[in-house]
């Protein structure tokens, strides 16, 4: 399945997650390294929606904010063959830090790519925005700015 979008800013707060050990621990096991501390978000295509739906049901987040018409085409795709790596989330000092889930995959822009991984949080906002983590520092390693064209490859 390849998903393809424009980079586009975030929050800023992605640092304050990534950072956290216990998820870098799990990082580690998705991206067999540590994860750079900070994710790109991607705005995906319109027409692609309903293929990152379907990935986001898989992972058991709520579509209901997603336009009907994707979330009824997302019926149609198949995602069982893209396993799912499940990221724990944890409590610390009576903070609670939530857990995600991650598809494998590999990130092209300009001709080269790298591998990543999708980060769907089980707490997000985002309806057409793709997170992505890699042991890359992403916007530097391929020069992106906002509204640069990326692909995603699972």
């Amino acid at each position: 399945m390849d998903l393809s979008g424009a980079v586009s800013s975030g929050l800023g707060r992605a640092h304050v997650f990534m950072a956290q050990p216990h998820y870098q621990d799990q990082f580690q096991s998705v991206l067999g390294q540590k994860a750079w501390p900070g994710t790109l978000n991607i705005t995906i295509e319109a027409e692609m929606l309903s293929q990152y739906i379907a990935l986001r049901q898989k992972a058991g987040i709520d579509t209901l904010d997603a336009p009907d018409e994707a979330r009824n085409l997302a019926k149609g795709h198949d995602v069982s063959d893209y396993p799912l790596i499940r990221i724990r989330g944890f409590l610390r000092d009576g903070v609670s830090f939530g857990g995600a889930s991650a598809f494998k995959g590999r990130i092209t822009s300009k001709g080269e790519s790298i591998e990543c991984a999708l980060l769907i949080p089980d707490l997000t906002r985002h309806v057409d925005v793709i997170e992505v983590i890699s042991i890359a520092f992403l916007r530097e390693h391929f020069d992106l700015k906002d509204g640069d064209l990326v692909t995603l490859s699972l």
